[in-house]
């Protein structure tokens, strides 16, 4: 007998993540909102918590930054497929 393994469940950034010319030079921002994927990961990577991230901007949710992680590694992982960098 062949046991399957746990599907872990991956955040959606569908209808999160938007991206429209001339908004932030055209990088995904969430909800349309001024506030880029780049921002989060940026606030992330010195060290904030989602719960300082959300108190900063209440405008986000915890939903939002974790559409934000799941948009970048998407895109980390079809840039590598195919060789490019992409800026967020």
């Amino acid at each position: 007998m062949v046991r399957e393994q746990p599907r872990i469940a991956t955040p959606r950034y569908e209808g999160v993540i938007t991206i429209e010319p001339g908004k932030r030079g055209g990088r995904p921002c969430i909800r349309g909102m001024r506030i880029t994927v780049g921002d989060v990961l940026g606030w992330l990577s010195v060290g904030m918590t989602e719960e300082e991230i959300i108190d900063d901007f209440p405008e986000l949710t915890r939903s939002d930054i974790h559409a934000a992680l799941a948009f970048a590694a998407n895109r980390e992982k079809r840039a590598k497929s195919v060789g490019h960098e992409i800026a967020l």
